[in-house]
Protein backbone atom coordinates (compact mmCIF):
# COMPACT_ATOMS: atom_id res chain seq x y z
CA UNK A 1 0.00 0.00 0.00
CA UNK A 2 1.36 3.36 -1.04
CA UNK A 3 1.98 6.07 2.00
CA UNK A 4 -0.95 7.44 3.83
CA UNK A 5 -0.89 10.92 2.57
CA UNK A 6 -1.51 9.41 -1.17
CA UNK A 7 -4.37 7.14 0.31
CA UNK A 8 -5.76 10.74 2.54
CA UNK A 9 -5.17 12.41 -0.88
CA UNK A 10 -7.03 9.72 -3.24
CA UNK A 11 -10.01 9.74 -0.93
CA UNK A 12 -10.14 13.20 -0.87
CA UNK A 13 -10.07 13.66 -4.81
CA UNK A 14 -11.90 10.50 -5.64
CA UNK A 15 -14.96 10.98 -3.42
CA UNK A 16 -18.37 11.89 -5.05
CA UNK A 17 -21.20 11.98 -2.58
CA UNK A 18 -24.85 11.56 -4.09
CA UNK A 19 -27.71 12.08 -1.64
CA UNK A 20 -29.21 14.45 1.03
CA UNK A 21 -26.68 16.20 3.56
CA UNK A 22 -29.31 17.47 6.06
CA UNK A 23 -28.14 16.62 9.58
CA UNK A 24 -29.59 14.93 12.71
CA UNK A 25 -27.05 15.18 14.72
CA UNK A 26 -24.61 17.75 14.63
CA UNK A 27 -22.34 15.70 17.82
CA UNK A 28 -22.56 12.25 16.59
CA UNK A 29 -21.00 11.21 12.60
CA UNK A 30 -21.00 7.55 11.35
CA UNK A 31 -19.75 6.54 8.46
CA UNK A 32 -21.13 3.11 6.93
CA UNK A 33 -19.62 0.90 4.48
CA UNK A 34 -22.39 1.18 2.22
CA UNK A 35 -23.42 -1.67 -0.59
CA UNK A 36 -26.74 -0.67 -1.09
CA UNK A 37 -28.29 -4.34 0.05
CA UNK A 38 -30.76 -4.26 2.58
CA UNK A 39 -28.34 -4.96 5.23
CA UNK A 40 -26.44 -1.48 4.78
CA UNK A 41 -29.78 -0.08 4.27
CA UNK A 42 -31.39 -0.92 7.86
CA UNK A 43 -27.73 -0.34 9.18
CA UNK A 44 -27.97 3.21 8.63
CA UNK A 45 -31.84 3.38 9.66
CA UNK A 46 -30.70 1.72 12.61
CA UNK A 47 -28.17 4.89 13.92
CA UNK A 48 -30.41 8.03 12.33
CA UNK A 49 -33.18 6.17 14.35
CA UNK A 50 -30.94 7.35 17.51
CA UNK A 51 -30.09 10.62 16.12
CA UNK A 52 -27.06 9.70 14.59
CA UNK A 53 -25.60 11.42 11.28
CA UNK A 54 -24.34 9.04 8.62
CA UNK A 55 -22.86 9.14 5.41
CA UNK A 56 -22.09 5.92 3.22
CA UNK A 57 -18.73 4.63 2.10
CA UNK A 58 -18.48 2.66 -1.31
CA UNK A 59 -15.56 1.28 -3.13
CA UNK A 60 -15.47 1.35 -6.41
CA UNK A 61 -13.44 -1.60 -8.38
CA UNK A 62 -13.84 -3.69 -11.41
CA UNK A 63 -15.42 -6.19 -9.54
CA UNK A 64 -18.61 -4.38 -7.89
CA UNK A 65 -21.41 -2.98 -9.28
CA UNK A 66 -21.25 0.91 -8.82
CA UNK A 67 -24.94 2.10 -9.96
CA UNK A 68 -27.09 -0.07 -7.15
CA UNK A 69 -25.13 1.28 -3.90
CA UNK A 70 -25.51 4.82 -5.86
CA UNK A 71 -29.05 4.23 -6.59
CA UNK A 72 -29.90 2.88 -3.14
CA UNK A 73 -28.46 6.14 -1.33
CA UNK A 74 -30.28 8.18 -3.49
CA UNK A 75 -33.46 6.43 -2.12
CA UNK A 76 -32.93 6.79 1.45
CA UNK A 77 -31.14 10.13 0.75
CA UNK A 78 -27.48 8.77 2.07
CA UNK A 79 -24.20 10.87 0.76
CA UNK A 80 -22.59 8.27 -0.44
CA UNK A 81 -19.02 8.68 -0.56
CA UNK A 82 -17.13 6.76 -3.60
CA UNK A 83 -13.76 6.01 -3.60
CA UNK A 84 -12.03 4.04 -6.54
CA UNK A 85 -9.49 1.25 -6.04
CA UNK A 86 -6.42 1.13 -7.88
CA UNK A 87 -3.24 -0.83 -8.64
CA UNK A 88 -2.56 -1.41 -4.80
CA UNK A 89 -5.68 -2.96 -4.81
CA UNK A 90 -5.12 -5.60 -7.32
CA UNK A 91 -1.97 -6.66 -5.79
CA UNK A 92 -3.48 -7.95 -2.82
CA UNK A 93 -5.88 -9.98 -5.64
CA UNK A 94 -2.53 -11.31 -7.34
CA UNK A 95 -0.92 -12.55 -4.07
CA UNK A 96 -3.49 -12.29 -0.93
CA UNK A 97 -1.82 -12.83 2.82
CA UNK A 98 -4.78 -14.41 4.14
CA UNK A 99 -5.72 -17.29 1.92
CA UNK A 100 -8.91 -17.52 -0.86
CA UNK A 101 -12.33 -18.10 -0.83
CA UNK A 102 -13.88 -21.22 -3.66
CA UNK A 103 -12.48 -19.25 -6.41
CA UNK A 104 -9.83 -15.60 -6.47
CA UNK A 105 -11.96 -14.21 -3.95
CA UNK A 106 -9.54 -13.07 -1.12
CA UNK A 107 -12.03 -11.71 1.22
CA UNK A 108 -9.94 -11.47 4.79
CA UNK A 109 -7.05 -9.56 2.72
CA UNK A 110 -9.98 -7.57 0.66
CA UNK A 111 -11.82 -5.99 3.70
CA UNK A 112 -8.69 -5.67 5.67
CA UNK A 113 -7.62 -3.37 3.14
CA UNK A 114 -10.62 -1.82 2.78
CA UNK A 115 -11.13 -0.76 6.12
CA UNK A 116 -7.67 0.74 6.40
CA UNK A 117 -8.53 3.33 3.71
CA UNK A 118 -11.96 4.02 5.67
CA UNK A 119 -10.00 4.27 8.66
CA UNK A 120 -7.67 7.08 6.74
CA UNK A 121 -10.96 8.59 5.47
CA UNK A 122 -12.71 8.52 8.25
CA UNK A 123 -9.91 10.51 10.08
CA UNK A 124 -10.00 12.81 7.38
CA UNK A 125 -13.52 13.47 7.72
CA UNK A 126 -14.00 13.34 11.40
CA UNK A 127 -16.68 10.63 12.05
CA UNK A 128 -16.92 9.23 15.07
CA UNK A 129 -18.12 6.02 14.84
CA UNK A 130 -17.53 3.22 11.46
CA UNK A 131 -20.22 0.88 10.83
CA UNK A 132 -21.62 -1.78 8.41
CA UNK A 133 -24.24 -4.26 7.37
CA UNK A 134 -22.66 -7.57 8.62
CA UNK A 135 -24.67 -9.79 9.69
CA UNK A 136 -22.88 -12.77 12.19
CA UNK A 137 -23.17 -16.09 10.41
CA UNK A 138 -24.18 -14.54 6.83
CA UNK A 139 -21.45 -14.97 5.22
CA UNK A 140 -19.02 -18.17 6.02
CA UNK A 141 -15.30 -16.66 5.27
CA UNK A 142 -15.55 -13.31 6.40
CA UNK A 143 -18.84 -13.23 8.86
CA UNK A 144 -18.02 -14.83 12.10
CA UNK A 145 -16.84 -13.82 15.29
CA UNK A 146 -13.15 -15.43 14.67
CA UNK A 147 -13.17 -13.09 11.75
CA UNK A 148 -14.29 -10.26 12.75
CA UNK A 149 -12.06 -9.90 15.28
CA UNK A 150 -9.29 -11.45 12.88
CA UNK A 151 -10.18 -8.40 10.60
CA UNK A 152 -10.89 -5.68 13.48
CA UNK A 153 -6.99 -6.61 14.50
CA UNK A 154 -5.24 -6.65 10.98
CA UNK A 155 -7.03 -3.62 9.79
CA UNK A 156 -6.30 -0.89 13.18
CA UNK A 157 -9.94 -1.42 14.33
CA UNK A 158 -10.37 -4.02 17.53
CA UNK A 159 -13.38 -3.00 19.20
CA UNK A 160 -14.25 0.01 16.40
CA UNK A 161 -16.85 -1.32 14.17
CA UNK A 162 -19.74 -1.44 14.73
CA UNK A 163 -22.21 -3.90 13.67
CA UNK A 164 -26.07 -2.74 14.44
CA UNK A 165 -27.87 -5.70 12.96
CA UNK A 166 -25.27 -7.99 15.00
CA UNK A 167 -23.91 -6.00 17.82
CA UNK A 168 -26.67 -7.65 20.98
CA UNK A 169 -24.50 -10.72 20.07
CA UNK A 170 -21.22 -9.28 20.22
CA UNK A 171 -19.01 -7.05 22.60
CA UNK A 172 -19.37 -3.80 22.97
CA UNK A 173 -17.73 -1.38 20.60
CA UNK A 174 -16.22 1.42 22.02
CA UNK A 175 -18.93 3.34 20.73
CA UNK A 176 -21.38 1.58 23.18
CA UNK A 177 -18.91 2.03 26.30
CA UNK A 178 -18.52 5.74 25.66
CA UNK A 179 -22.51 6.44 24.89
CA UNK A 180 -22.32 7.63 21.01
CA UNK A 181 -24.27 4.62 20.62
CA UNK A 182 -27.11 2.96 22.70
CA UNK A 183 -26.70 -0.82 22.61
CA UNK A 184 -30.67 -1.08 23.60
CA UNK A 185 -31.78 0.21 20.06
CA UNK A 186 -29.56 -2.34 18.12
CA UNK A 187 -30.38 -5.91 17.38
CA UNK A 188 -29.07 -9.34 17.64
CA UNK A 189 -29.66 -11.03 13.78
CA UNK A 190 -27.73 -13.91 13.07
CA UNK A 191 -27.61 -16.78 10.17
CA UNK A 192 -28.10 -16.37 6.40
CA UNK A 193 -31.94 -16.11 6.33
CA UNK A 194 -33.19 -12.53 5.75
CA UNK A 195 -36.98 -12.69 7.40
CA UNK A 196 -35.64 -10.61 10.01
CA UNK A 197 -34.20 -7.81 7.90
CA UNK A 198 -37.24 -7.80 5.68
CA UNK A 199 -39.58 -7.52 8.87
CA UNK A 200 -37.86 -4.92 9.53
CA UNK A 201 -37.70 -2.95 6.21
CA UNK A 202 -41.48 -4.15 6.30
CA UNK A 203 -41.99 -2.18 9.51
CA UNK A 204 -39.79 0.99 8.84
CA UNK A 205 -41.72 1.37 5.37
CA UNK A 206 -38.37 0.53 3.09
CA UNK A 207 -39.71 -0.70 0.06
CA UNK A 208 -36.98 -0.93 -2.13
CA UNK A 209 -34.11 -3.07 -1.77
CA UNK A 210 -31.88 -5.51 -3.77
CA UNK A 211 -32.51 -9.28 -3.33
CA UNK A 212 -29.16 -10.95 -2.04
CA UNK A 213 -26.96 -11.57 -3.92
CA UNK A 214 -23.05 -12.37 -4.04
CA UNK A 215 -22.21 -9.13 -5.94
CA UNK A 216 -18.60 -9.62 -6.56
CA UNK A 217 -17.38 -10.94 -9.96
CA UNK A 218 -14.31 -12.44 -7.63
CA UNK A 219 -16.61 -15.26 -6.44
CA UNK A 220 -17.65 -16.02 -9.98
CA UNK A 221 -15.58 -19.08 -11.40
CA UNK A 222 -16.46 -17.84 -15.42
CA UNK A 223 -14.63 -14.59 -14.38
CA UNK A 224 -12.06 -15.61 -11.78
CA UNK A 225 -10.88 -18.18 -14.36
CA UNK A 226 -10.08 -14.94 -16.85
CA UNK A 227 -8.16 -13.05 -14.12
CA UNK A 228 -6.20 -16.21 -13.20
CA UNK A 229 -5.18 -16.43 -16.91
CA UNK A 230 -4.59 -12.49 -16.93
CA UNK A 231 -2.66 -12.96 -14.08
CA UNK A 232 -0.37 -16.05 -15.72
CA UNK A 233 0.06 -14.13 -18.82
CA UNK A 234 0.67 -10.81 -18.06
CA UNK A 235 1.82 -10.51 -14.74
CA UNK A 236 2.20 -6.32 -14.38
CA UNK A 237 -1.12 -6.42 -15.60
CA UNK A 238 -3.01 -3.13 -14.44
CA UNK A 239 -6.69 -2.42 -12.91
CA UNK A 240 -8.34 -1.48 -16.12
CA UNK A 241 -6.97 -4.85 -17.82
CA UNK A 242 -9.11 -6.51 -15.13
CA UNK A 243 -12.07 -3.98 -16.56
CA UNK A 244 -11.53 -5.33 -19.47
CA UNK A 245 -12.44 -9.33 -18.60
CA UNK A 246 -16.28 -7.96 -17.75
CA UNK A 247 -17.04 -7.62 -21.64
CA UNK A 248 -16.76 -9.58 -24.71
CA UNK A 249 -15.18 -12.74 -26.29
CA UNK A 250 -11.73 -13.41 -24.97
CA UNK A 251 -8.58 -14.81 -26.45
CA UNK A 252 -4.93 -14.82 -26.26
CA UNK A 253 -2.11 -15.32 -28.73
CA UNK A 254 0.78 -15.85 -27.03
CA UNK A 255 0.85 -12.84 -24.22
CA UNK A 256 -1.58 -10.55 -26.39
CA UNK A 257 -5.28 -9.92 -25.43
CA UNK A 258 -7.66 -10.18 -28.11
CA UNK A 259 -11.20 -8.91 -27.03
CA UNK A 260 -14.13 -9.24 -29.43
CA UNK A 261 -17.51 -7.34 -28.94
CA UNK A 262 -21.01 -9.64 -28.75
CA UNK A 263 -23.45 -6.48 -28.98
CA UNK A 264 -23.36 -2.61 -29.50
CA UNK A 265 -23.23 -2.37 -26.20
CA UNK A 266 -20.15 -3.98 -25.77
CA UNK A 267 -18.88 -2.69 -28.80
CA UNK A 268 -19.07 1.32 -27.32
CA UNK A 269 -17.41 -0.55 -23.93
CA UNK A 270 -14.66 -1.94 -25.79
CA UNK A 271 -13.71 1.83 -27.67
CA UNK A 272 -13.83 3.31 -24.22
CA UNK A 273 -11.98 1.38 -22.61
CA UNK A 274 -9.40 1.31 -25.18
CA UNK A 275 -6.02 2.92 -24.32
CA UNK A 276 -2.61 3.97 -25.54
CA UNK A 277 -1.12 1.47 -28.01
CA UNK A 278 -4.31 -0.59 -28.29
CA UNK A 279 -5.44 -1.75 -31.41
CA UNK A 280 -9.14 -1.29 -32.88
CA UNK A 281 -10.42 -3.26 -35.71
CA UNK A 282 -13.62 -2.82 -37.44
CA UNK A 283 -16.11 -3.88 -40.43
CA UNK A 284 -15.93 -1.41 -43.11
CA UNK A 285 -19.51 -1.64 -44.52
CA UNK A 286 -21.49 -3.53 -42.55
CA UNK A 287 -22.37 -3.99 -38.94
CA UNK A 288 -20.33 -6.04 -36.82
CA UNK A 289 -18.13 -6.92 -33.31
CA UNK A 290 -15.48 -4.37 -32.40
CA UNK A 291 -12.54 -6.02 -31.59
CA UNK A 292 -9.89 -4.61 -29.43
CA UNK A 293 -6.17 -6.11 -29.49
CA UNK A 294 -4.33 -5.41 -26.02
CA UNK A 295 -0.19 -5.12 -26.38
CA UNK A 296 2.44 -5.58 -29.25
CA UNK A 297 0.68 -7.26 -32.44
CA UNK A 298 2.73 -8.58 -35.36
CA UNK A 299 1.34 -9.50 -38.68
CA UNK A 300 0.49 -12.87 -36.94
CA UNK A 301 -1.76 -11.64 -34.16
CA UNK A 302 -3.23 -8.87 -36.54
CA UNK A 303 -4.50 -11.64 -38.73
CA UNK A 304 -6.01 -13.68 -36.50
CA UNK A 305 -7.89 -10.57 -34.67
CA UNK A 306 -9.34 -9.70 -38.10
CA UNK A 307 -10.18 -13.42 -38.97
CA UNK A 308 -12.38 -13.43 -35.58
CA UNK A 309 -13.93 -10.17 -36.28
CA UNK A 310 -15.09 -11.74 -39.34
CA UNK A 311 -16.31 -14.91 -37.48
CA UNK A 312 -18.13 -13.16 -35.36
CA UNK A 313 -19.87 -10.53 -37.92
CA UNK A 314 -23.28 -12.40 -39.66
CA UNK A 315 -23.26 -10.46 -42.49
CA UNK A 316 -18.89 -11.18 -43.00
CA UNK A 317 -17.07 -12.82 -45.18
CA UNK A 318 -12.94 -13.56 -45.71
CA UNK A 319 -13.03 -10.77 -48.50
CA UNK A 320 -14.89 -8.05 -46.05
CA UNK A 321 -12.78 -4.75 -45.47
CA UNK A 322 -11.46 -4.13 -41.98
CA UNK A 323 -10.80 -1.25 -40.20
CA UNK A 324 -8.05 -1.10 -38.17
CA UNK A 325 -7.22 1.97 -35.66
CA UNK A 326 -4.27 2.21 -33.93
CA UNK A 327 -5.03 4.00 -30.58
CA UNK A 328 -2.06 6.56 -29.70
CA UNK A 329 -3.37 8.86 -27.06
CA UNK A 330 -3.04 8.54 -23.03
CA UNK A 331 -5.49 8.30 -21.20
Amino acid sequence: MKNKKWILDQAYLSGRQVGNDKRLNKKTKALILFSGGLDSMLAVEILRKQGIYCEGLFFDSPFWDLEKPREKAKNISLKLNIIKLGDDYLKIIKKPKFGRGKHINPCLDCRIFMLKMAKNFMKLKKFDIIATGEVLGQRPMTQNKKSFNFIEKKSGFSQKILRPLSAKRMLETIYENRGLVNRKKLFDFQGRSRKSQMALAKKWKIKSYPTPSGGCLLTEEKFSNRLKELFEKYPRCQIEDAELLKFGRHFWEEKIKIVVGRNDEENKKLKKLARANDILLELKKIPGPITLIRGKANKKILDKAKNLTIRYANKADKNSEIKVKHINFKK
